[in-house]
C-alpha cells in the first residue's frame, strides 16, 4: 500500500538536511510548480513533493470519485505518505487547496508539524453573511458551467486571470498543467473545493501558521487572510507579498523564498 502510494503519486524527497520540508501544490497544477523555489531550500532541507491525485501528472484511475468528494482523502493521502517515508516532524507549505488539507493534517496529527505556511489560502470561496469569501453561488455555477461546455477556452481564459501578474511564462506554464487534468476530474475538484467550508475546523488547529498572500488575488480577497488570523487556533502571522495573482511561486519565486524563509521554523 505504502509503495503504491509514494508511486501513485510521484514521491519525491530531494536536498539535504535534518530538517524536513514539505511542499504541496493546489488546484490546476503538479510539484513541477516548485521548481523555481527548490533551489532556495534544497541545500538545508529534505523536501518532500507529491502530485495530488487530481493531478494531471498521475493516471486518473487512480481517482475515484466516491472517495475523493470531500478533502479527508487527500488528507489521508499526505499522512500516509509522511508515514510510508517515516517522518514524524515537519514544516509543511501548502498553496491553496493543499493549504487547507495542510489545516485538516494538522487536526489529526498535530505532533507531525512543526509549522504550517498557507499561501493563497480559503476555508471557504463563497460568500456568507459577516464573511466575503469572494464568490456569490452563481458565479461559481457560471465556472462549472464554462468549463463542462468547453475545457480549453475555460482554460484559455481563466489561466491569466488567476496567475493575475503579467508573467506570460506563469500562464503557459499554468495552462500546461490544467491542460494535462481530464476534464471530467478537474470538474469534480473544483466543485469539492468551491463547495467546501472549513470555517468550524480553524480554532482546532494548534500548530503555529504563517499566513501568505498576495496583494491582490482574484480568488482570495485580503480579508480572508485577516479572517484566517483571527480565527485559526494556533499562532498566527499574516505576510502580504507585493505582488498579483494566485500563483507567487510561478511569478515572483525570489520574493516568495524570502517569505518563506522568514516563515520556516528556525
Amino acid at each position: 500500500m505504502a509503495n503504491t502510494l509514494l508511486e501513485a503519486l510521484n514521491v519525491r524527497v530531494v536536498g539535504s538536511g535534518d530538517r524536513i520540508l514539505v511542499l504541496a501544490h493546489g488546484f490546476g497544477t503538479d510539484q513541477s510548480v516548485w521548481q523555481r523555489i527548490l533551489p532556495f531550500f534544497t541545500p538545508n532541507y529534505r523536501i518532500i513533493l507529491y502530485d495530488l491525485v487530481c493531478a494531471g501528472s498521475v493516471n486518473p484511475d487512480y481517482f475515484d470519485s466516491t472517495r475523493y468528494d470531500t478533502l479527508d482523502a487527500f488528507v489521508d493521502d499526505l499522512l500516509n505518505i509522511l508515514k510510508a517515508l517515516g517522518v514524524h516532524r515537519c514544516a509543511y507549505v501548502g498553496h491553496s487547496v493543499s493549504a487547507m488539507i495542510g489545516i485538516l493534517a494538522s487536526i489529526r496529527c498535530p505532533q507531525l508539524f512543526s509549522k504550517l505556511i498557507l499561501i493563497g489560502a480559503s476555508p471557504r470561496f463563497l460568500n456568507d453573511e459577516n464573511y466575503h469569501g469572494g464568490f456569490v453561488q452563481g458565479e461559481i455555477e457560471e465556472v462549472f458551467s464554462a468549463m463542462e461546455a468547453n475545457y480549453e477556452a475555460w482554460v484559455n481564459g481563466f489561466a491569466p486571470v488567476l496567475v493575475g501578474a503579467d508573467v506570460p511564462t506563469a500562464v503557459r506554464e499554468f495552462s500546461r498543467t490544467l491542460f494535462n487534468m481530464r476534464p471530467d476530474i478537474s470538474l469534480f475538484v473544483s466543485r469539492t473545493i468551491f463547495n467546501s467550508d472549513l470555517r468550524g475546523e480553524l480554532g482546532k488547529v494548534r500548530v503555529p501558521c504563517c499566513v501568505i498572500q498576495t496583494a491582490k488575488d482574484v480568488s482570495v480577497p485580503a480579508s480572508v487572510a485577516e479572517y484566517l488570523k483571527t480565527h485559526l487556533g494556533g499562532r498566527t502571522t499574516v505576510e502580504i507579498l507585493r505582488t498579483e495573482g494566485h500563483l507567487p511561486h510561478l511569478t515572483a519565486p525570489v520574493l516568495l523564498a524570502q517569505v518563506l524563509r522568514r516563515a520556516l521554523p528556525r
